[in-house]
């Protein structure tokens, strides 16, 4: 006999009808995601062709991401007011003239543009791919809509590199921008012809220009000395202390202004009264240096130490990427199951057995062995991020869902460039200023990956907090 706990467990299937909606906005979510994956591979190059330093190539970089943090409020307000929609096939039509744009330009001031552009309308695409699709779901299946919505995050680190690569190999570097001409065409149709309404929560939400303009002001100003920092190599530089003070300071004056104006705000500051959502805010910044920090490290350890190319170091990591891939599913079942806490943590258990290696692998460590942790690693890093988006949103009525999707953004935003930079830095500061040998250069990689793990750890405390469906029965 089926016990009450067990019917209570079961889930009924997500309708054909709302699947297809929520991967046509999945679809529009591709074309960032692989962008900025194939982009970064592309740098060295980008470097050459136009004759200049990487100090102002990185900017192809650093300006996407800063024009990606400050729209992500905007975008929040405008779902709130506006049909989703056209929002969503407005921001991916912006997104594909920039790139074929990016794809010509002729100098770097041009492409550098162009990308803050790209970057702008990302940022509203990722906020609205959130929302809507949570919209859609409803509560009991938010977490296998979620494992939808991240199938693009997890396949843009797989592809990405390895795509970019043999573009670069075997064409040029201006084609990694026009592969998204037939993503974005059959994006944009399928948007149009299939796509239904959606009708904005709070129509007459007034535009919080002050917050959006604090918020994203803020982010930026915390990504841009945090990249300082890398460049650097170092934390203790004028550029990072002083924009990071401004991205602290900033943060505080929107909490005095938020606690002011209460639920007009654009991120109000009652949804941190659930204990879930501040979990979750939390979770999210340390998992951007726990879980997607090495991410950044991984191909680079395999060109260095293992000395592999550009190409090999992206297949090599495909294990990683088909563990991923396996656990996301499973990841959205177990979730709206269970609820976000028990998954997580076995999720971190994984991640943390596959991290854990890393701080003793060589040059001469087996291939085999390495995919075979980087396959445990991968299923474990794909089952941390969905269930805490998922968790952002228990217990919230539909206007305060857009609200929400700015939080966890911005903080996905700030903690993946934390991440990225400050991993950069422990190793950069590893070598600095000796000769750049394997074993010197083997350590170096070891640190950044035994910072990963230590904070891998911590997150465990927060994850404690999350929602724990079972314990409600």
């Amino acid at each position: 006999m089926i016990s009450k706990n067990e019917k209570a467990l079961e889930l009924e299937p997500i309708p054909k009808r709302i699947m297809n909606i929520a991967w046509i906005l999945v679809l529009g979510a591709v074309m960032p995601l692989l962008d900025s994956t194939m982009v970064n591979i592309a740098i060295k190059h980008l470097s050459n062709d136009f004759g200049i330093g990487l100090d102002l190539i990185q900017w192809v970089i650093t300006g996407y991401a800063l024009s990606m943090a400050i729209s992500v409020p905007l975008a929040g307000w405008m779902v709130q007011r506006f049909n989703g929609k056209w929002l969503m096939i407005g921001a991916n039509i912006v997104f594909l003239a920039a790139s074929i744009a990016s794809g010509f330009s002729g100098n770097i001031n041009s492409l550098i543009i162009f990308r803050i552009v790209q970057g702008f309308s990302a940022g509203f695409i990722m906020t609205l791919v959130t929302t809507l699709c949570v919209e859609v779901a409803g509560r009991e299946r938010m977490g296998r809509m979620m494992s939808a919505v991240g199938i693009p995050a997890v396949l843009g680190p797989i592809l990405g590199p390895v795509i970019g690569a043999v573009i670069i190999q075997f064409l040029s570097w201006r084609c990694i921008f026009f592969v998204n001409i037939p993503i974005g065409i059959l994006a944009i149709t399928l948007m149009i012809l299939k796509l239904p309404n959606f009708t904005p929560a709070r129509i007459k939400a007034k535009f919080d220009f002050v917050g959006i303009i604090l918020l994203g002001a803020g982010s930026a100003a915390l990504i841009y000395g945090i990249t300082k920092a890398a460049k650097n190599a170092t934390f203790n530089n004028s550029a990072t202390i002083g924009y990071a003070a401004a991205g602290v300071a900033i943060l505080a004056i929107y909490m005095i202004y938020a606690i002011m104006i209460k639920e007009q705000a654009i991120l109000p500051l009652y949804l941190f009264k659930l204990r879930n959502f501040s979990a979750v805010m939390v979770g999210l910044f340390l998992a951007g240096i726990a879980t997607n920090g090495p991410m950044l490290l991984l191909p680079l350890f395999f060109q260095n130490i293992k000395g592999f190319s550009v190409l090999s170091a992206g297949l090599i990591l495909i294990p990683q990427g088909i563990g991923m891939l396996i656990a996301r599913p499973l990841i959205g079942k177990l979730t709206d199951k269970l609820g976000a806490r028990d998954v997580v943590l076995v999720s971190l258990t994984l991640a943390i057995i596959g991290t854990i290696p890393f701080v003793f692998f060589n040059e001469a460590s087996s291939l085999i062995v390495m995919g075979v942790v980087l396959f445990v690693r991968g299923m474990g890093i794909g089952g941390v991020t969905v269930p805490m988006m998922t968790d952002a949103y228990t217990g919230m009525v539909k206007q305060e869902i857009a609200q929400a999707s700015v939080g966890t953004r911005l903080v996905q935003n700030v903690g993946g460039g934390f991440g990225s930079a400050v991993l950069a830095t422990v190793v950069s500061l590893s070598i600095q200023g000796e000769i750049p040998t394997t074993p010197l250069m083997t350590t170096a990689y070891h640190d950044g990956f035994m910072l990963a793990l230590v904070l891998s750890l911590v997150l465990v405390i927060p994850t404690l907090f999350l929602t724990n469906k079972k314990s409600k029965k």
